[in-house]
C-alpha cells in the first residue's frame, strides 16, 4: 500500500490487523455474510488509500507529505478565522473580549 511506503511499523500494524479480523471471521460461512465483510474491507482500504497522508520528517520539525494520486483533495481555502462557525465558539466580533465568546 503505497500510503504506507517505507513505513514497516504502519505495515506491520496494518498486517498484524488484517490478519486478526480473517481469524476472528474465518468460521463465517453464509456467503450474503462474507461478501459483507469483503466490502467492508475493501472500504476501509478505499477509505485508507483515499484519506491518509503520509509525513515523513526529513529534518527536526521539518516533514514532507507524500501525497498519492488517489488522495482526494478538495482545494478548500483555509481561514484563519472562519466568518461562520456553527459551533458558536467564533464571533465576528473581537474574539479577544470574552463577552463576545458563546454563552457568556
Amino acid at each position: 500500500m503505497k500510503t504506507f511506503q517505507d513505513d514497516d511499523f504502519a505495515l506491520q500494524v496494518i498486517r498484524n490487523k488484517i490478519n486478526e479480523e480473517y481469524k476472528k471471521c474465518k468460521t463465517v460461512s453464509n456467503p450474503a455474510a462474507i461478501q459483507e465483510l469483503n466490502k467492508f474491507a475493501e472500504e476501509v482500504e478505499h477509505e485508507l488509500r483515499t484519506t491518509v497522508i503520509q509525513a515523513v520528517e526529513k529534518e527536526s520539525g521539518t516533514f514532507e507529505l507524500r501525497i498519492q494520486p488517489d488522495t482526494l483533495v478538495d482545494n478548500a481555502v483555509f481561514e484563519e478565522k472562519p466568518k461562520d462557525c456553527k459551533g458558536g465558539l467564533r464571533s465576528d466580533k473581537d474574539d479577544t473580549n470574552p463577552k463576545n465568546v458563546a454563552g457568556k
